[in-house]
């Protein structure tokens, strides 16, 4: 069946439908990142009364040439027409020199961004920073008490932020039985199986363990870590994590249209992958990072939490993390990954095909989002990642 067949006719058919039960599954993912609040539980991320004015310059981007890691000569275009990609937006300099959208989308359409999440979660961890309403250096049980008999109860908001937790815990997306899935079933996004309780996502952090491995000294992929986060947020804020998105960062930075967060049973939000945000929005958050914070001349991220993301993700750690093959020599800080020291370039990085690329050599911005069949597919990755690097090369001539 092809992506445009799913849920077309009152009713669709059978095998044309979204449910719960294959919403991430290809083809119904095509349907499903767009309609995310059709299906499942979700909290409103405000958008701004007066949002942020976005100037065109359009640009031939689509025949830009580079080559794959295999040595193949390919195209932009050629890679959006084979990578199932839904959307690429190019800004350079502020402006707006790209924007294209496959079947289904549109400028004004949401599109889930999965673990891009994370980095919006940790450049809002800067802005309560700021304002004194956290403190990284904090022990995690001085929000959350309940967590003292998890492996949480003697780690630091920073080694959340950094993926630096000594857990037990095991990012497999793959694995029917594994931890992901017992985590997805917390959280909402899954249906568990006929004799195991769906819990709540609170009621599930509490019961994670720790490895052995000590805090803050290997970076080890988790995303429950940022779930804590948010609960951080929240006990700090006295609010929803959706509400304290809204009034500190997406309303300031000038966001046009209105996001969405997952929620659980219990109305906790999916911080570490439930934001649905159109792909403009992205790009307006991508270039706020860009410009050290600053948007249209307020200050809504302090440009000295956007330093420490470029500079003081720990090598070391990253070095002996799960995910150096796939970019060696990287670093990790606040939920960003710097993939390129030489470069200074930041990435916010969700499965099925979801980046933002920030690249302050070239001053540009660069939103890839994507319904891609497997959660983790690196050749794709790593061709889009040499595709944002030919942009920004022509860009620079």
């Amino acid at each position: 069946m092809r992506p445009s067949e799913i849920m077309r006719g009152s009713p669709a058919a059978h095998e044309a439908q979204v449910t719960r039960g294959n919403w991430r599954t290809f083809p119904a993912i095509s349907w499903g990142f767009t309609h995310v609040r059709e299906f499942l539980p979700t909290a409103e991320v405000r958008r701004s009364p007066q949002p942020t004015a976005i100037a065109s310059a359009p640009r031939d981007v689509a025949r830009i040439g580079f080559a794959t890691a295999d040595g193949k000569p390919t195209t932009v275009q050629s890679t959006l027409h084979e990578t199932f990609s839904d959307a690429l937006l190019v800004m350079h300099r502020g402006m707006l020199i790209h924007e294209w959208y496959g079947d289904g989308m549109t400028a004004t359409t949401p599109h889930l961004v999965c673990s891009i999440s994370k980095s919006v979660a940790g450049t809002l961890g800067g802005i309560l920073f700021a304002r004194g309403l956290i403190d990284p250096e904090a022990r995690v049980t001085r929000y959350i008490p309940e967590l003292e008999p998890s492996v949480y109860s003697d780690c630091t908001v920073r080694n959340l932020l950094d993926m630096a937790v000594g857990i037990n815990f095991e990012e497999d997306y793959e694995d029917p039985a594994g931890d992901v899935a017992r985590y997805r079933f917390s959280s909402g996004w899954d249906l568990p199986p006929a004799g195991v309780e769906a819990s709540d996502q609170r009621t599930y952090l509490a019961t994670l363990r720790p490895s052995g491995i000590p805090h803050g000294k290997v970076f080890h992929y988790v995303s429950p870590n940022t779930e804590v986060l948010g609960w951080v947020y929240e006990r700090a804020c006295g609010q929803p994590y959706a509400r304290i998105l809204s009034d500190y960062l997406w309303q300031p930075m000038g966001a046009e249209e209105d996001g969405s967060m997952t929620l659980d049973s219990h109305g906790m939000g999916r911080i570490a992958g439930g934001l649905s945000v159109t792909a403009r929005d992205l790009s307006r958050f991508g270039e706020m990072i860009r410009c050290r914070g600053v948007v249209e001349g307020r200050q809504v991220v302090p440009g000295w939490w956007v330093d420490d993301i470029h500079n003081n993700g720990d090598p070391q750690a990253w070095a002996d993390g799960d995910l150096a093959e796939i970019f060696p020599g990287a670093r990790y800080r606040s939920k960003w990954y710097a993939i390129d020291a030489s470069r200074n370039d930041l990435a916010a990085i969700g499965i099925h095909g979801q980046w933002l690329y920030v690249d302050e050599a070239s001053d540009t911005v660069i939103v890839k989002l994507a319904t891609q069949p497997k959660a983790m597919d690196i050749p794709i990755d790593h061709r889009w990642l040499a595709a944002f690097r030919a942009i920004t090369a022509h860009l620079s001539l």
